[in-house]
């Protein structure tokens, strides 16, 4: 089997944001004073320069720039970034740009602004309408800055718009999940994320753990949430995404598909296919600002997916989603042929966990439960 090129995204990393929140594992780091917007954007540049030999002749297919909180950037710092990507990489003509925004940062007039600059989708992150919970969770906004965020996203004319909803939060009541659930739906975002909080290593949340919902709890907010955005007419297509028809994430459905992107900016990983050397890389440039400001190389790790490891990569992404998996797919994007995982998923198939077929496997509703336990076999 033969590697073949798949589509090409770029991920943006912008590390500011007003202060850290107790949850937050990203590589954030809290505002002092005035950002460098000018030298970062350059740098960005420069970094892009350095990668540009891994497009190998294609286009742009998404764009996400995150965080951190980009919205903390002016719009012509946003728009200086894309044209200068655009100059460097031909966009394909539908090209999804979107760029996460906290509703505590923006200010209204600049909803506008950004789509004028080029962004073609925002990230709204609200995480929750409760008032304590917002508290509990050190974001700086309240419900009212989140429900006219989106509402003036719609207005923009932005061709879509997420809103990130958590469950599972501290102390949180099945009444109080759903109704977080009812106020975003009816604000009609086109996309919602909804994901049950977790305690990462290095957080504040895991040095002092707040009291969270018991198991049963969490998986009766969980299956009743379910069918309450399914009646709400969100399709779940990935582990923690929700949209209505046409509306899916182009960027990180080319993530999960184990596609390529190109990662500039603090601490941004990368994923590139090089079919003529049947080589897939992985990068990550330097993490703290201070040091990817100063440097001239901005790439601090660059390491080789083996064949070896090829399989349960592509499985560890793919399997978030929720449509079948082509045996072709896997070929043309592992450069492995597709019997490899014959012995795998057969087990799998008899635990009732895949589905199996001529072209393709497909996760059962059970095997979306038990995710682990279908990837350990074929570590």
């Amino acid at each position: 089997m033969k590697l073949q090129l798949p589509p090409l995204s770029l991920y943006v990393h912008i590390p500011w944001c007003v202060q850290k929140c107790p949850y937050c594992d990203f590589n954030s780091h809290g505002k002092q004073g005035d950002l460098p917007q000018e030298a970062y954007v350059d740098a960005l540049l420069a970094d892009l320069d350095a990668d540009l030999d891994y497009v190998q002749g294609r286009k742009l297919h998404s764009i996400f720039i995150g965080g951190g909180t980009p919205s903390l950037f002016d719009a012509s710092a946003i728009g200086r970034l894309l044209e200068g990507v655009k100059a460097r990489i031909p966009f394909c003509d539908d090209i999804e740009i979107t760029m996460e925004a906290n509703p505590g940062t923006l200010e209204h007039d600049d909803f506008s602004a950004y789509r004028e600059a080029g962004v073609t989708r925002l990230s709204v992150g609200v995480q929750s309408f409760s008032k304590d919970k917002l508290n509990l969770l050190g974001r700086i906004h309240g419900r009212d800055e989140a429900t006219r965020a989106a509402q003036l996203a719609t207005a923009a004319g932005y061709q879509s718009f997420n809103l990130d909803l958590m469950h599972g939060l501290p102390n949180q009541s099945f009444e109080e999940a759903m109704a977080d659930i009812d106020t975003a739906a009816s604000l009609n975002p086109p996309h919602l994320s909804w994901y049950q909080l977790t305690i990462e290593p290095n957080t504040l949340f895991h040095s002092r753990p707040p009291q969270l919902p018991d198991d049963e709890a969490l998986w009766h907010i969980y299956e009743q949430g379910q069918k309450k955005l399914a009646a709400l007419g969100y399709e779940q297509y990935e582990i923690s995404a929700y949209a209505k028809p046409g509306y899916q994430c182009r960027h990180n459905l080319n993530y999960w598909q184990f596609g390529d992107y190109l990662g500039i900016g603090c601490g941004a990983h990368g994923k590139v296919t090089l079919p003529a050397e049947n080589r897939i890389l992985r990068t990550v440039k330097i993490k703290h600002p201070k040091g990817y400001l100063a440097a001239s190389d901005y790439l601090f790790e660059l390491t080789d997916v083996p064949e070896e490891d090829r399989s349960l990569e592509f499985l560890m992404n793919r399997l978030r989603l929720m449509t079948p998996i082509a045996k072709r797919e896997f070929e043309s994007r592992t450069g492995l042929d597709a019997s490899l995982l014959d012995e795998g998923m057969t087990q799998a198939s008899e635990k009732g966990l895949i589905e199996l077929s001529e072209e393709s496997w497909t996760l059962t509703p059970k095997g979306h439960m038990f995710v682990n336990d279908l990837l350990s076999r074929f570590l």
